[in-house]
Formats: structure tokens, sequence, C-alpha cells
């Protein structure tokens, strides 16, 4: 039986990857953490903006926690299910 993906397999990331989503994300939290240090409005403004910041950064890990997790157990309950169907097919094959 031949599958066009094979769910057991983790797929890799390249070191370039790594680094590039790395870079990016440290240059984009230090571009905004600049902006709202040197913005000209009072300290209780840019506080506000920092803890609506760290707010968006962690509700962008979490949501993307989830998503990976989805998809692991997607990938699970595939690998579990054709376990079952190779099971089933071996125990009656026709000629057994």
């Amino acid at each position: 039986m031949t599958r066009s993906r094979d769910l057991s397999l983790p797929q890799e990331h390249s070191a370039a990857w790594v680094f590039q989503t790395w870079a990016s994300f440290l240059l984009s939290t230090s571009a905004v953490t600049i902006g709202i240090v040197f913005l000209p409005v009072d300290g209780w403004m840019k506080g506000y903006m920092g803890v609506g910041f760290t707010f968006s950064i962690a509700s962008t890990m979490s949501l993307s926690k989830t998503v990976r997790d989805i998809d692991d157990n997607k990938r699970l309950t595939a690998r579990v299910d054709g376990a079952r169907v190779e099971k089933l097919l071996s125990d009656h094959h026709p000629l057994k």
C-alpha cells in the first residue's frame, strides 16, 4: 500500500530555515521595542503598548503550539488508523 504522504516521518527543518525564523523574530521584536521606547508619549502609554505587544507575542506562541498539536494528533490518528487497516487486511487476506 503506497501513500502519497508518509505521516509517520516528521518534517525536518534546514538550519537556514531555523536561522531565518529566529532572525526575523528577533529583528521584528527588537524593532517594535525600539519603536515603543522612542515613541514621544507618556510612560504609561509606552507601558500599555509594551503589555499589548507582549500579549500579542504570547498569544501567537500559543496559537502556533495549538496548530502544531492538532497536526500531530491528526498524524498519530492517521498512523493508528493505517495500522488497523493493515492488520485487518493481513488477517483476512483471501490467499491465506
